[in-house]
């Protein structure tokens, strides 16, 4: 017999791109829904869109977007780029603080609840391919300003701030969008540099962390994406205390592809991750999620660690009224 509750729960789970099967998600609780360029083509027709998709929705939806500043926005067929998280706060904390107010301010115009950003990661590796300027700086005690300075005004503006990417992508030198990085530091450098900033937001009780794909050696010798990894995710939760929503990045990512999604995403719960971003509302995406139902179904630790995500997932929506 099939359980109507628990797929309301793991549908609770995910975070899905628009696409032509993402009304059957919503009509079955689907968690929330991320939004690309590709959404965005005027202001009415966005409005539009998140009206609809509302709507449509069995459980008001997370409505989400990576709105960082720089090169990293959706925005950009309604006006020009603000400008990149470095150079914002090169221009002082004032600016800073300005800048995220104005896009704070155009992103509750829309309708959108959850950004993932700021950026957490400390770039220490000039050569980094994917992080560089959407880094606040090089230096951890200029990040974790940073990333206080834009979380605080998005939280004022009923925004929930999601910083990325734990442990810390800045000194990474491939992409994990292409492959799957490796950084190779030893733990006291990885805490002292890269995961204080994560640790100092979580004091500060940062809503949900975004987990990257990447593999740290100080947390598993075996290749495995921190994403993935029971040892980096539970530092989180164990060693830094943090209680909050942990979610993936884009599972269609290469860097943790290779895993298979059904795998990824059994592995992600069983590590202690809440949610999970998948890029497109597709067929393979909806079937995926089913069969991680029938999975779940069958097993008593992970319908528990279901039922532990959603409680999160639910004190969250209701502290913001996402209700």
């Amino acid at each position: 017999m099939y359980d109507y509750f628990m797929e309301k729960l793991v549908y609770q789970m995910f975070i899905l791109g628009t696409g032509e099967h993402l009304n059957n998600a919503l009509n079955k609780g689907l968690g929330g829904v991320i939004f690309f360029t590709r959404d965005i083509q005027s202001e009415k027709q966005f409005k539009n869109l998140i009206k609809q998709i509302v709507n449509k929705s069995l459980i008001f939806p997370f409505l989400s977007i990576d709105q960082e500043g720089g090169r990293v926005e959706r925005t950009e067929n309604i006006h020009e780029r603000y400008l990149s998280p470095r150079f914002a706060f090169k221009n002082g904390e004032s600016f800073l603080k300005e800048q995220t107010e104005n896009i704070a301010h155009e992103l509750s115009e829309y309708g959108i609840n959850l950004n993932f950003a700021p950026c957490a990661d400390v770039n220490t590796n000039p050569n980094n391919p994917i992080i560089g300027e959407r880094a606040f700086s090089d230096k951890t005690e200029d990040v974790i300003k940073g990333v206080k300075i834009v979380s605080d005004v998005y939280r004022r503006n009923g925004i929930i701030p999601c910083i990325k990417h734990y442990p810390g992508h800045g000194d990474a030198n491939s992409d994990s969008h292409l492959t799957l990085p490796q950084i190779d530091l030893p733990m006291e450098v990885m805490e002292k540099v890269h995961i204080t900033p994560f640790r100092e937001a979580a004091k500060n009780n940062i809503e949900m962390i975004m987990a990257a794909h990447l593999h740290c050696t100080c947390f598993d010798k075996d290749t495995l994406p921190s994403s993935l990894s029971n040892n980096a995710i539970g530092y989180l939760r164990d060693n830094i205390g943090y209680n909050g929503v942990v979610i993936s990045d884009d599972m269609v990512m290469k860097g943790v592809q290779g895993y298979g999604s059904v795998d990824a995403i059994i592995m992600g719960i069983e590590a202690g991750l809440d949610m999970f971003i998948f890029r497109d509302s597709d067929k393979q995406t909806i079937e995926t999620i089913e069969k991680v139902i029938k999975i779940i179904e069958k097993s008593e630790r992970l319908t528990q660690r279901v039922k532990e995500s959603n409680e999160r997932i639910k004190k969250l929506k209701e502290r913001f009224q996402i209700l």
